[in-house]
């Protein structure tokens, strides 16, 4: 195992965290509203071409966070437009995404089956 490579992973995925905690810290957004600008934010400096060099650089330190997952809706939308033309705007992020979506609801609603929730 290259420890070199979980290292670089934690200071990048944690740099990450850090910056959206002291934005929660210091200003009045709301977690939601940060959260989706970390995803607008993945997908800007994917279209600037200055977040895959960070992707290679830390691999899941930066495809984790919810920057990583503006890239990879990025990255999605740009092989379904070069494949099917102006119609992959529309259907290549969900397609390139489907997968962790997928998981996503699945898990949350195996969660949900074992929580106790509690109405207010």
């Amino acid at each position: 195992m290259d420890l070199l490579m979980y290292g670089k992973a934690f200071l990048v995925g944690g740099s990450l965290c850090v910056i959206a905690q002291i934005i929660i810290d210091l200003t009045k957004m709301t977690p939601a509203r940060i959260l989706v600008g970390y995803v607008c934010a993945g997908v800007l400096l994917t279209a600037f071409g200055v977040y895959e060099p960070l992707v290679d650089f830390a691999g899941c330190g930066a495809t984790v966070p919810l920057t990583g997952f503006g890239h990879l809706l990025a990255k999605g939308v740009e092989r379904a437009v070069d494949a099917e033309g102006l119609p992959g705007v529309l259907m290549g992020g969900l397609t390139a995404a489907s997968g962790g979506i997928t998981a996503s609801i699945v898990f949350g609603y195996i969660a949900a089956l074992f929580a106790n929730g509690k109405p207010k």
